[in-house]
């Protein structure tokens, strides 16, 4: 935690918490290394799933080439956030709506995800003469044998709702470029760059690096096949956040030194990712307040403001969230101040749920009291945005940016 978040907690007053609190100075100084780390052909583009929050959104801009967007909800808050931004619009479920206006607004790159999507795509282009669109094919390829089995979430690789099976894109190659002759039916308003291929999440340096030369020799193939030029493969994004050891971070100078080593083997191929959690996470806090601290059956259980409807991530996920106490020395009531004893602190929100628990049987929460603080670190991604946020009608939490 930085110093200035430390202060800013403590010195909101008890009512302004629980509070989101986001460095966007240490955000951008971290996308600015990420992107310092990666070779000139590679493009960084930031996931908004993970986190899109307007003033995270602009931070980031200077580090970061463009921003992927998979609604019509994002791709418009996105748009007016970061106005000149290119935008890539990927996501299985694109309607006719969300198509044409991502058309209107010029999305920079389209990522298809089925036959479908490209005949309606080139339906609500033949209603706009003139217009081109820069699409990639998402391919759900096989990989090696076990090379997603301990990832976290896979989204290929196996039976999913994403993207194409490689058949159907050699299929879509073909309507989309024809014999080699000329276009095929759809490529006269759809214009086939390349392939995006998001396998995974959760995937430390080394394996990244592996699925990413897998998949560029698939694209490198595929093209050769159809005699189309490969310009661009997007390999996505997914690069692992270990919530159990904060300090192990993800290796992005050997990420960038391998990606360095696969494009001189691909003269005028750009690579892109698109990561999204390990750009944001380390720059948030959820920081609340100890309501109650009491023992059952032996154990500590401290009731902090807010909970999961707030910060849903260690519940989806089952970890327990990092954090930090700040002690509070003030208590100004008669009874006596609860505090945690027995060595083993389970941290549980206000919700009626046995589910509502930020983190389980710390011995770091040993001593803690009611009325003390504590700072929940790497809530900067997939917390707020992604939380069950009106049950039980709790308050929702401040924002705070620093350093903007």
């Amino acid at each position: 935690m930085t110093e200035t978040v430390r202060r800013h907690v403590a010195a909101l007053a008890p009512d302004a918490l629980p509070a989101y609190v986001y460095d966007l100075a240490a955000l951008h100084a971290h996308a600015a290394a990420v992107r310092a780390a990666l070779p000139a052909r590679v493009e960084l583009y930031y996931a908004a799933k993970a986190n899109p929050e307007a003033p995270l959104l602009a931070a980031l801009r200077d580090a970061v080439d463009g921003y992927e967007v998979s609604s019509g909800g994002e791709l418009a808050h996105v748009r007016a956030a970061v106005p000149d931004a290119p935008l890539a619009f990927g996501g299985p479920g694109k309607t006719p709506a969300e198509i044409a206006a991502a058309v209107d607004v010029g999305v920079h790159r389209w990522h298809v995800e089925s036959e479908q999507e490209l005949h309606r795509l080139d339906a609500v282009l033949a209603d706009r003469p003139g217009t081109v669109v820069d699409v990639l094919l998402r391919v759900n390829l096989p990989v090696a044998t076990g090379a997603l089995d301990a990832v976290a979430l896979a989204m290929g690789g196996r039976p999913t709702p994403f993207g194409l099976d490689p058949d159907r894109a050699e299929e879509c190659v073909r309507v989309l470029t024809g014999d080699g002759t000329g276009p095929g039916p759809l490529g006269r308003r759809l214009r086939l760059r390349g392939v995006h291929a998001h396998l995974a999440s959760g995937l430390a340096a080394p394996e990244q690096l592996a699925v990413a030369e897998q998949i560029v020799a698939w694209s490198a193939a595929l093209a050769e096949r159809h005699g189309f030029p490969l310009t661009e493969v997007n390999v996505g994004g997914g690069m692992a956040v270990d919530y159990e050891d904060p300090a192990n971070r993800f290796d992005w100078t050997a990420f960038g030194e391998g990606l360095a080593k696969l494009l001189d083997a691909h003269p005028g191929l750009t690579l892109r990712i698109e990561p999204g959690r390990a750009l944001t996470a380390y720059c948030g806090w959820y920081a609340t307040e100890v309501l109650d601290v009491k023992q059952s059956h032996g154990e500590d259980f401290a009731v902090v403001r807010g909970g999961t409807h707030h910060l849903r991530t260690p519940a989806t996920r089952g970890h327990s969230q990092p954090f930090e106490v700040l002690p509070v020395d003030a208590w100004p009531h008669p009874w006596p101040r609860p505090a945690a004893t027995t060595g083993s602190t389970t941290l549980a929100g206000q919700l009626c749920t046995p589910k509502d628990v930020l983190a389980r049987a710390s011995s770091d929460a040993d001593g803690l009291r009611a009325a003390d603080r504590v700072l929940f670190a790497m809530a900067g991604a997939y917390a707020w945005n992604i939380s069950h946020h009106e049950f039980l009608m709790h308050p929702r939490p401040g924002f705070h940016y620093l350093g903007g």
